[in-house]
């Protein structure tokens, strides 16, 4: 896999609290974020609410709300409510939040060819100890 070369600024540490890479990964940081624009990618870039939830085991009706309402105030995602009876609300990718789709895919592509080293971190943690609590320093 050839990758290209990082921008100067971000081959040396520290790096500012707006850098791009930084606020990439605050951007997918919660638990469901990146597991639902990948499903309603693969939804054909829209899904009900329902559909979403029965794709995610686990994934609660609250946590999905939140999370569906985050991507929403981000402009990931569009919320349709379909003008029928009973009212149906269906999710949609934006523009821009099919933007993110590629390297998202990348991202889980390369999960799914190197699972034994996931497996691995599993093992990893299972095995050592659990952290001693942080002391106050102050």
């Amino acid at each position: 896999m050839d990758i290209a070369p990082l921008p100067d600024i971000y081959r040396h540490a520290p790096f500012a609290q707006d850098c791009a890479p930084r606020r990439l990964l605050r951007l997918f940081s919660g638990k469901w974020t990146t597991m639902i624009v990948h499903t309603l990618h693969l939804c054909g870039g829209a899904s009900r609410p329902g559909q979403l939830q029965r794709a995610l085991p686990g994934l609660s009706k609250k946590m999905m709300t939140q999370t569906l309402r985050d991507l929403e105030r981000m402009g990931l995602v569009d919320r349709n409510i379909m003008q029928v009876m009973p009212p149906v609300v269906e999710y949609r990718l934006t523009a821009l939040g099919q933007r993110f789709v590629e390297p998202l895919e990348m991202l889980y592509r390369w999960g799914a060819q190197h699972a034994a080293l996931l497996d691995q971190v599993d093992r990893n943690i299972a095995a050592a100890p659990a952290p001693a609590p942080a002391r106050d320093a102050s």
